[in-house]
Formats: C-alpha cells, sequence, structure tokens
C-alpha cells in the first residue's frame, strides 16, 4: 500500500508541486539572476485546484517580477510534470511564517541584549557586586 494514501490528496498535491516549482526555479535561476536564493516553502491549491499559492521564503520586487514574467513557463512544466485535470495558476506570496519567525527572533536578540546589558550594572540582582537581598525576617535570600 502506498504511503500517500494515509494522506488527503491536496497534501499530496500541495507537496508534489512545492518539489516541481523549486527545482524548475533552481534550473531557471542559471538563466535569470534574479531567481536566485528563491525558496519554497510551501504550496497550497485551492479546493478546487484551479489555483495554487506558492509561498517563498523571502521575495523582492525584482524577483517577484521574474516571477510574474515566468509564471506562464513554470506553470507549463507543472502541467507536463504533474498529472491533473487542470493546471492550477499559480500565485506567488512570501510566507507569513517565515517573516513572524524572523520578528520573533529579532524580539528574543533585543530582550537577550537588554538582559546583558543590565547584568553589568552594579546595581542589578544578576550582578556580581550586587548586595544580597535582606528579607523581612531578617533573614537573607
Amino acid at each position: 500500500m502506498p504511503a500517500s494514501r494515509g494522506y488527503p490528496r491536496a497534501l499530496r498535491v500541495n507537496e508534489v508541486l512545492r518539489q516541481v516549482i523549486g527545482e524548475e526555479l533552481e534550473r531557471l535561476a542559471d538563466a535569470d539572476e534574479r531567481l536566485r536564493l528563491l525558496t519554497v516553502t510551501s504550496v497550497e491549491v485551492s479546493a478546487d485546484l484551479r489555483t495554487a499559492t506558492v509561498f517563498l521564503a523571502e521575495m523582492d520586487e525584482e524577483s517577484g517580477a521574474a516571477l510574474v514574467e515566468r509564471r506562464g513557463q513554470l506553470q507549463r512544466v507543472v502541467g507536463r510534470q504533474v498529472r491533473m485535470k487542470r493546471t492550477p495558476r499559480l500565485q506567488f506570496v512570501v510566507d507569513p511564517a517565515v517573516r513572524e519567525g524572523a520578528r520573533v527572533e529579532e524580539i528574543l536578540r533585543r530582550l537577550e541584549a537588554q538582559r546583558a546589558e543590565r547584568g553589568r550594572e552594579p546595581d542589578h540582582p544578576d550582578h556580581p557586586d550586587h548586595p544580597p537581598a535582606v528579607v523581612p525576617d531578617g533573614g537573607r535570600r
């Protein structure tokens, strides 16, 4: 029994499209440097399989323009390599998960830098020269 039977068809189609489009973008990048360093993170096909949203790790204006120019070529490649009733129309967007992940990493870096800076202040509890705190019952923490 094939391993793909346990998954819905749309998930299998998404993965196949991700592979096909990613490989074709690598080939196209040799001829068009605007397509270099594009990474396909995932693909989501619509329920009717008429459109497919291709999520990219990042995309600048030049890359976006190149993708629009090459959309027909990419769709033809998908049509040749993937057996489907109709080839979905490709749409390219930046993956929001990648953007959010980068935002969270930046917040964590800032917090760590602030923590390190506070640790250098003599009156901060984590600083080695800071006197131990006295608790109300006369003991020390």
